[in-house]
């Protein structure tokens, strides 16, 4: 089966939230270890497993950053596009997912400076590499007022997210919707923990300000 086609797949449409448990997690890393072996051999169908096994968590990252069904499965099928492509300089002792959501963030982030510039600033202090007055607030809480039990209240708080500066956006999203540790963000977004935290403080600020004034 060619790999493109597979890429015209739909996605799927409905956002579910995907967890494992550890021992689940732990035998799907195993064979996607083994799947990404076969595709740096050559293997299109072992890439077309992978992209199974990913497709929906990828869409759904995008979906929750970018806010459009339509232009979430545009950037979820870039996303495999370029995995596929670049397979062979992912380097194996790495996460495969963290490499995977990267790339899918990198898009939503270039897709999203596009439409509307960030002029927000982190106001990191120099020479500390990212530690600021924020970065000693605990990242551990939750989102101001998030009983989120019912799906219009998951709208509203989806849609004021959306309005959040590119930066604090993206980190909301990895924190609290795809539940990613600090240490796991800090990675994937190439940034110091100090800046994913002081990011996670300033995000929580300005959602809980939205919030007040509806």
């Amino acid at each position: 089966m060619n790999i493109l086609l597979l890429f015209l797949k739909p996605f799927q449409e409905k956002i579910v939230k995907i967890t494992y448990r550890t021992g689940r997690r732990g035998k799907m890393e195993a064979i996607v270890d083994r799947k990404i072996k076969q595709v740096m051999k050559g293997d299109q169908n072992a890439f077309n497993d992978i992209v199974e096994l990913y497709k929906d968590k990828v869409f759904q990252i995008c979906f929750r950053m970018i806010g459009s069904r339509t232009e979430a499965e545009d950037l979820a099928q870039e996303t495999f596009i370029r995995a596929y492509i670049h397979i062979k300089s992912f380097k194996q002792e790495r996460k495969f997912s963290s490499w995977l959501y990267r790339i899918a963030t990198n898009l939503c982030i270039d897709r999203i400076r596009k439409k509307k510039p960030d002029f927000y600033l982190d106001a990191e202090i120099s020479g500390t590499e990212g530690l600021t007055l924020y970065s000693t607030v605990p990242a551990e809480e939750k989102l101001p007022d998030m009983q989120v039990e019912t799906l219009e209240m998951q709208e509203m708080i989806q849609r004021e997210i959306l309005k959040l500066p590119e930066k604090y956006r993206i980190i909301i999203v990895l924190k609290y919707i795809e539940e990613l540790s600090l240490n796991e963000i800090s990675e994937m977004l190439d940034i110091p923990l100090g800046t994913v935290k002081t990011r996670i403080h300033r995000g929580r600020e300005a959602l809980r300000k939205q919030l007040g004034r509806l």
